[in-house]
């Protein structure tokens, strides 16, 4: 067999078995566990207010965003009613001319001053934990009375923590598995809100 796709062969073997033990060790994790089902609850009990949930984060975390407020407004596993989730990372318009008036660091929480209520629901994505626009949008966030909740990894300079309820760290320092844990978070909190909502 060729060196370079022996070489290849083993990289996505390594890859595919972090990725599996980092699966493992959430699953083992009673307080990430604990926390996703306090989410879960949250969300529901916003919704079932009348509020809806508001989703940010840059690069990768943005489609995480985009991905979780999408799963509400269609469905996750069933048919059903649609649930008041809005993605502040897709109206180009909008983040442009935010961008370019009063600078990236205020993309989220204008969008946030615009549209977020008391009681609504603050969901920020964050690998690093240390985006200054994530950063500005839950202080923003909080400050009007929203309930803040943020996904991160295991830096232990992290910030999000000063203004998030509830911050969810993955167990890893590396961009793609936290961003998978991101991933299967994000799905099994729809699921439990799906569930509570609609049984």
């Amino acid at each position: 067999m060729d060196y370079q796709l022996e070489q290849m062969i083993a990289s996505t073997e390594e890859i595919v078995l972090e990725s599996s033990l980092l699966i493992r060790n959430i699953s083992q994790n009673k307080l990430i566990i604990k926390k996703i089902v306090e989410i879960s609850f949250l969300i529901t009990k916003a919704i079932k207010n009348g509020n809806k949930v508001l989703c940010f984060g840059n690069g990768g975390s943005a489609a995480d965003a985009q991905h979780m407020a999408g799963e509400f407004v269609c469905k996750f596993l069933f048919d059903r009613a649609a649930l008041p989730a809005i993605a502040l990372t897709t109206d180009s318009s909008v983040l442009t001319s935010i961008s370019n008036d009063y600078g990236y660091q205020e993309v989220f929480s204008r969008q946030i001053k615009a549209l977020g209520s008391k009681g609504d629901i603050a969901f920020a994505y964050s690998t690093s934990g240390n985006s200054l626009n994530v950063l500005e949008g839950l202080f923003t966030a909080k400050k009007q009375g929203l309930i803040t909740i943020g996904l991160t990894g295991d830096n232990l300079n992290n910030k999000m923590n000063e203004n998030c309820k509830i911050l969810v760290n993955i167990p890893s320092n590396k961009v793609p598995r936290i961003q998978e844990g991101h991933l299967l978070i994000g799905h099994i909190i729809c699921q439990l809100v799906e569930m509570n909502l609609f049984k």
